[in-house]
């Protein structure tokens, strides 16, 4: 971990402090969580290259664009880095909508649609776990406008690295619909939605620990299966 004086300047506050100070003690297990990621994330490419590579043939022949969605999203200590997914909607989608997508969102594609509900388009974020940029488990990562509204503690959740899983995208697996009930999809999501997801997230940093991290993991299988 970085020296507390050395974070960015929104991390310099009393509320991040009080989350800075319990990592602090757990030093060898964030490192323990790095190898644990750089482990797993092998073992799941080379058991999921296959699926992978079916997949991209079925996005690229069924509707134009490319096949994987490159997003800016913000890591560990306020860095930016471009998560990847499988395309889900259609080309340049964001340039037609909100960030975030509601359930009967217009610019999903039929394949994008089943790639969706069953999280299969998050797959190729084993490549972001192998870059260092993102963990197995963490807190899911946020576009920086999104960011650049946080509370002095959200900075917290990004004293470790941003997750393909966490707590609150366990909690909010259908996310679309409460989106879908609002009208103005953005501000739904920073007024009601993301203040929620947070205390999630800020538990997870609290209690972080190997255990939680393989517990997390169990559980989303679980709810991917239901």
């Amino acid at each position: 971990m970085k020296a507390f004086k050395k974070l960015p300047e929104p991390f310099q506050c009393d509320e991040v402090r009080a989350y800075y100070d319990i990592l602090n003690k757990k030093r060898g297990r964030i490192v323990g969580k790095r190898i644990v990621d750089l482990v797993l994330s092998i073992i799941l490419l080379i058991v999921l290259i296959i699926p992978i590579g079916v997949i991209a043939l079925l996005i690229k022949c069924t509707s134009k664009g490319t096949v994987f969605f490159r997003q800016e999203r913000v890591t560990t200590y306020g860095k930016h880095f471009y998560i990847l997914k499988f395309r889900t909607m259609v080309q340049n989608a964001e340039q037609l909508g909100s960030s975030v997508t509601t359930e009967n969102d217009s610019r999903i594609t039929s394949v994008g649609w089943a790639l969706r509900k069953l999280r299969l388009d998050e797959l190729p974020q084993v490549f972001n776990v192998l870059s260092g940029s993102m963990s197995i488990v963490g807190t899911r990562p946020e576009v920086p406008k999104y960011v650049d509204r946080y509370q002095p503690e959200y900075y917290a959740t990004l004293l470790l690295p941003a997750g393909i899983t966490s707590p609150a995208s366990i909690q909010y697996k259908d996310e679309a619909k409460l989106l879908a009930q609002g009208g103005d999809a953005d501000k739904v999501y920073i007024e009601q939605i993301l203040p929620e997801k947070m205390k999630y997230n800020l538990k997870y940093v609290r209690n972080f620990g190997f255990f939680t991290d393989i517990g997390l993991m169990f559980k989303t299988v679980i709810e991917v299966i239901k």
